[in-house]
């Protein structure tokens, strides 16, 4: 998938100069859980969302949570990671104000965009910081996962980016 252009945006990691990388202990899964893990990361090597790699300084852990449907979400454990970088500030939208923009419109429709955190990709030399550690191997992610945290402003911002260009063609609609 191509997401957007990282000649428009990328995801940089704002980790505080003094901050030591911590890499976590590996925890260890059952076999059920262990095959739900390796075809996630077999899925995210297909669509380049994340790239082996082989001695990081930083190191997460896989967490898997329950989805309501039964499956598993397959997130990552960046705690120590968003310890280090400090929190920005970006307003977020007002869901009124939304609202309001589309009165008188005729006509409406909304866009979602699959996997939205991983539409933005992240700088290349951040990648290394979101390695996490499985049974078949060390990887880290090329594009914007979900869970750093200031993932959401990064994409809360990419949406106010496009906001004019939105809302020029709810109007010429």
């Amino acid at each position: 998938m191509q997401g957007v252009s990282p000649e428009i945006m990328v995801h940089k990691l704002n980790v505080h100069p003094e901050a030591r990388p911590v890499k976590q202990k590996k925890r260890a899964f059952g076999v059920d859980r262990n095959r739900i893990i390796k075809e996630e990361v077999e899925k995210l090597l297909k669509i380049n969302y994340i790239r082996p790699v082989q001695y990081p300084e930083w190191l997460a852990n896989v967490v898997l949570v329950p989805k309501n449907n039964g499956k598993w979400r397959m997130c990552i454990d960046f705690t120590d990671l968003n310890r280090a970088c400090p929190k920005d500030s970006f307003p977020l939208p007002r869901i009124d104000a939304m609202i309001d923009s589309t009165s008188g419109c005729e006509l409406m429709s909304f866009l979602d965009a699959f996997q939205g955190y991983n539409q933005i990709r992240l700088a290349p030399e951040d990648q290394e910081k979101t390695s996490f550690v499985t049974e078949q191997g060390t990887y880290c992610y090329t594009v914007m996962p979900f869970g750093l945290k200031n993932a959401q402003l990064t994409r809360d911002w990419s949406t106010a980016c496009f906001k004019n260009k939105l809302a020029k063609t709810w109007k010429s609609i």
